[in-house]
């Protein structure tokens, strides 16, 4: 469901396009080698590998492509590990779709949104 909503309302926005989705971090790696897509909008909390492990992984091996981590985590134990790995940008689940969209386009630009 949630997916679902982000992924219409990005698609809604000129100049953006979803080009992928995963339920799951291993899938999310996957989908990233095989999409490369610019953005990757990421949960800290997914089955599988967790988002910090993924975030790495893009890193890692597909440094070109920018993360922006979404989730209702806001404690230093869980933003610090995940810019650490490697996120350009962080948000809370709490935040407007303007300020979303806003967030997308930074990080496309590679001006982090933490």
């Amino acid at each position: 469901m949630v997916r679902e909503g982000l992924r219409s309302f990005l698609s809604s926005r000129e100049g953006i396009e979803v080009v992928g989705e995963a339920a799951d971090g291993e899938r999310a790696l996957a989908e990233v080698a095989r999409l490369r897509p610019d953005v990757v909008l990421m949960d800290l909390v997914m089955p599988g590998a967790g988002g910090v492990a993924v975030i790495r992984g893009i890193a890692e091996h597909h440094p070109e492509v920018a993360s922006l981590v979404l989730t209702s985590f806001s404690s230093e134990d869980d933003v610090i590990p995940a810019v650490a790995a490697g996120a350009t940008g962080y948000l809370l689940k709490d935040v407007v779709p303007r300020q979303l969209e806003a967030a997308v386009r930074a990080v496309h630009r590679r001006e982090g949104q933490l």
